[in-house]
């Protein structure tokens, strides 16, 4: 059993000592986390799934051992081993971890002028200092390229000639550079949500702010044709703007903890999770909630702020160390990062570009110009036919990424669109789902062309 596994849990846990450089592998070594779900029908096993759902950051043990039950379907679970790994600086492989008081002192994302941007720059050049010195060597080293060579050595640890590996979102990665390095030990690949790792930064920022754009317009139009929205009859994109207005101005406060502001950013990327489901039920709510707030001076006085937390507390922060070390994101004045901004805006005008994506490419202001696993066309030889499904109205990862990855695998990929909303994929409809059960057992992949439509609305 795994620690801290829930009741009825059913998995295996274990660790593997690996080299945290693989360009030095007699060197220094960390424990990558590793549980697996066997197949419920031994008679009928075909081999091990190796999964990641994606971040970069999320478990891979937690999702084989408590979400791979409920994610996959009973077919999958009979004929594969499902193994899940931390990456490692996450979860229990050697997580990143930096001080919270100084995680809690991060200045704006949006720097008005060269001043503020060198403060941003100098803050992410303490922080980088700080979580190194609490986690150690792991940090420089937690780029996808390098978790690419541990899940191969995980697939020697279990004595499987071949992986056949789901990825989803930013663990799409981490399957496409698998297959570029390791294509010949491939059965079966499935990747949902990808990621074009190719993209410089501005393509990156716009790409990622016109499509959170669209899932706020495909929102606004499932509030105008169903009467159990909480928004309708009203002009959705209005009551939307005059909120995020409001926000500015200091005069929403958090449901949660009223004595505290709620600032548009927070609303933007309470939605855009929201988005990912997607949860509009949720989302209207929500909106409607805030819009209803009385006046600023019906409100209960901002409480004063508490006091710091004692600067040992560190807490997990795996994002940055992985996002930075596989992007050459790197801003170097106001001026670059302002026109940045401003098309980023541009594409999303109502979101304000997409919160988080912003956020990851701000962290990296003031890193180091090297980079682990800067950005480059696929260049696979060796690897089967590979499955990708993405949704044409994900509000995450442009529906573009897919496109842009699939001509550059022509060969070697299969995409089959998603007609619908969310960031999810695999389970969004009998179709989608289908569609990567056939091709993980089958090998069977879909005909050229075909798609799936979209799922009755919630």
């Amino acid at each position: 059993m795994c620690p801290r596994a829930p009741p009825h849990a059913h998995g295996q846990c274990g660790t593997l000592r690996l080299p945290i450089d693989w360009a030095r592998p007699a060197g220094e070594k960390f424990d990558l986390a590793v549980a697996r779900r066997k197949a419920t029908d031994p008679d009928r096993r075909i081999g091990v799934l190796m999964v990641n759902p994606g971040g970069p950051g999320d478990s891979g043990v937690d999702f084989a051992v408590r979400r791979a039950k409920t994610h996959f379907s009973a077919e999958v679970q009979e004929k594969f081993d499902i193994v899940g790994f931390d990456p490692r600086g996450v979860g229990a492989s050697h997580p990143v971890k930096c001080s919270k008081e100084l995680l809690e002192q991060r200045p704006s994302a949006y720097p008005r002028d060269q001043a503020e941007f060198g403060q941003l720059a100098e803050y992410n050049r303490a922080l980088r200092k700080d979580c190194r010195r609490h986690t150690g060597p792991v940090f420089d080293h937690a780029d996808t390229l390098s978790v690419v060579r541990d899940m191969d050595a995980v697939r020697r640890s279990l004595g499987e000639q071949k992986i056949n590996y789901f990825g989803h979102s930013y663990g799409t990665l981490l399957g496409e550079q698998y297959a570029e390095e390791y294509g010949d030990r491939i059965r079966t690949m499935a990747l949902t949500a990808n990621i074009d790792h190719s993209l410089g930064a501005r393509d990156f920022l716009v790409s990622s702010a016109a499509t959170a754009e669209d899932s706020l317009h495909q929102f606004a139009k499932w509030c105008d044709r169903t009467s159990s929205c909480a928004l309708h009859g009203r002009d959705v994109t209005a009551v939307w703007d005059g909120l995020l207005a409001r926000a500015d101005r200091g005069e929403i406060r958090d449901p949660e903890n009223p004595d505290q502001a709620l600032t548009a950013n927070a609303i933007a990327l309470f939605a855009f999770k929201k988005f990912y489901g997607p949860d509009r039920d949720g989302l209207a709510t929500y909106v409607a909630e805030l819009d209803a707030q009385d006046p600023p001076d019906a409100q209960r006085p901002r409480a004063e702020p508490p006091s710091r937390t004692a600067p040992q507390q560190t807490v997990a922060e795996p994002f940055q160390a992985a996002f930075c070390q596989d992007w050459r994101f790197r801003p170097k004045s106001h001026k670059e990062f302002a026109r940045l901004t401003e098309a980023e805006l541009r594409a999303a005008p109502h979101m304000r570009g997409s919160p988080r994506v912003h956020a990851g490419v701000a962290a990296c202001i003031g890193w180091p110009d090297e980079v682990n696993n800067p950005q480059h066309r696929l260049r696979i030889t060796e690897a089967p036919k590979i499955l990708m499904l993405h949704s044409m109205h994900d509000p995450a990862n442009h529906f573009s990424w897919a496109t842009h990855v699939h001509r550059q695998t022509r060969g070697t990929t299969v995409l089959l669109p998603y007609e619908g909303d969310g960031h999810s994929v695999y389970n969004r409809s009998g179709c989608t789902r289908d569609a990567v059960d056939d091709y993980l057992t089958e090998r069977k992949t879909p005909s050229p062309g075909s798609s799936c439509a979209p799922a009755a609305e919630n």
